[in-house]
């Protein structure tokens, strides 16, 4: 068989009839038909989703679509809490800024840490858009305000925006910011500016808005005459406001106690809790009138069966006008002394014989408990013997008619006798048109 010619053998189409015949144009398009040969082109900013194939300090490889695996080096990770880096498997789905879309290796350089704070502030300009409101950590501050951590974006709040920055120096207002280090606060956007990475947040504004969804909703279910349990939040010269749950409703000076009261902070402080009675509710103007005195028994009630006329009893001044002094006998129980009833001899105004504060003791001499008034006399209960007074109050009296009597104050005029001014009828002076609107206890 050596040197043998061998004849060139020949296949048809039907010696490999499995094997299909194609040429190199057939071969090329099919390839580039095969999904298993295609790949994505990215440019740089694009934030796309891929699959983790391999995991380590250094890098983390992830397919996403292209020629060859990218890798998000250590520093593009940073984002990355030591707890989710070890929880990170192959096969895991993770969010990659694109970086570089080829290096000199064909790989693409990604980021982590990029991909997450892009799609944080596409969420901030919907929220900002939507006009709603976020949750972030405070995590430091400067002289202007806080700074806020939201997810790999820095925001920043100003003290003007915080509501737990007191006024006043600056020392104050720095050592209300260190202690909210740490705090988690909500809050409203109210400027953001991704191309300068520029973010202003206000907590006041979130705040606000709540309390008002609240207050409307509040104001659906009160009804007039209920009861609530309050703080109060702040203090004005015409009254208090009280936080009931969501809503600020105002209690006026008058309705504060049954007493008369000069200044609410006589008798209140911010932050005190207190019932109050609900008196109105406008839906239209979202104000709510409270009454902190109708929420105790009113003091007029036991008047007619605790004060007869001609009884002497004690009392303290706490108000001085033209026409007369107010003493008050009880909590929530004054009478007035007409300026005829002071002394024997006449008295042109108070002032001349009394002071706020001064204890006294006084005589009964009208009673109206349907129009809250008890008219008194000084001079008359003066009148009384100091064993009779003694009997009657105790010896404290006795001492106090002393020290009026002391002061000049007596039953009798200048000469010694009594003055016609006894028989004035206290029941005809006009003293009702004078007497200032008070919140009861008037004579």
């Amino acid at each position: 068989m050596v040197g043998q010619q061998i004849d060139e053998v020949h296949f048809g189409r039907q010696g490999l009839g499995s094997i299909p015949v194609m040429d190199d144009a057939e071969i090329f398009r099919r390839l580039l038909d095969d999904p298993s040969y295609d790949y994505r082109l990215f440019r740089y900013g694009d934030v796309v989703e891929g699959e983790v194939m391999h995991v380590d300090r250094e890098k983390i490889l992830v397919d996403i679509g292209g020629k060859c695996e990218g890798v998000v080096p250590s520093r593009e990770f940073q984002t990355l809490s030591p707890e989710e880096l070890g929880r990170l498997r192959p096969g895991d789905r993770v969010l990659v800024f694109v970086l570089q879309p080829e290096d000199q290796a064909g790989q693409a350089i990604l980021s982590i840490d990029r991909a997450r704070q892009e799609k944080t502030w596409r969420r901030l300009q919907e929220v900002f858009e939507a006009g709603g409101v976020i949750e972030a950590e405070v995590v430091n501050y400067n002289k202007g305000g806080l700074l806020v951590n939201l997810d790999g974006i820095r925001g920043f709040v100003p003290a003007s925006q915080v509501v737990a920055i007191r006024g006043g120096d600056e020392v104050s207002k720095q050592a209300d910011m260190a202690r909210m280090v740490g705090q988690r606060l909500k809050l409203k956007i109210i400027e953001i500016n991704r191309h300068r990475n520029r973010l202003i947040l206000s907590e006041r504004q979130a705040v606000q808005e709540h309390r008002d969804a609240m207050k409307a909703q509040l104001i659906e279910t009160l009804r007039e005459g209920e009861t609530r349990r309050g703080r109060v939040t702040s203090i004005a010269d015409f009254g208090v406001f009280v936080d009931i749950g969501g809503a600020d409703g105002l209690v006026h000076l008058s309705e504060i106690s049954w007493t008369r009261v000069k200044h609410p902070s006589e008798v209140l402080r911010v932050g005190d809790e207190v019932d109050v009675m609900v008196l109105s509710v406008n839906p239209g103007q979202r104000k709510i009138a409270l009454s902190i005195r109708r929420t105790q028994p009113e003091p007029w009630m036991q008047v007619a069966s605790q004060f007869q006329v001609g009884q002497v009893v004690r009392g303290t001044i706490t108000q001085l006008a033209s026409f007369g002094a107010f003493a008050r006998l009880q909590e929530g129980v004054e009478g007035l002394i007409h300026v005829s009833e002071l002394a024997g001899w006449r008295v042109e105004h108070p002032n001349e014989v009394l002071q706020e504060g001064d204890d006294v003791i006084v005589r009964v001499i009208r009673i109206d408990p349907a129009r809250r008034r008890i008219g008194l006399s000084l001079r008359r209960a003066l009148e009384i013997s100091d064993e009779e007074l003694e009997a009657t109050l105790g010896p404290e009296a006795v001492m106090i008619k002393q020290q009026l009597i002391a002061r000049g104050i007596t039953p009798y005029g200048t000469d010694g006798e009594e003055a016609e001014i006894s028989d004035i009828d206290v029941e005809s002076e006009p003293v009702d048109e004078e007497l200032p609107a008070e919140n009861g206890g008037d004579a």
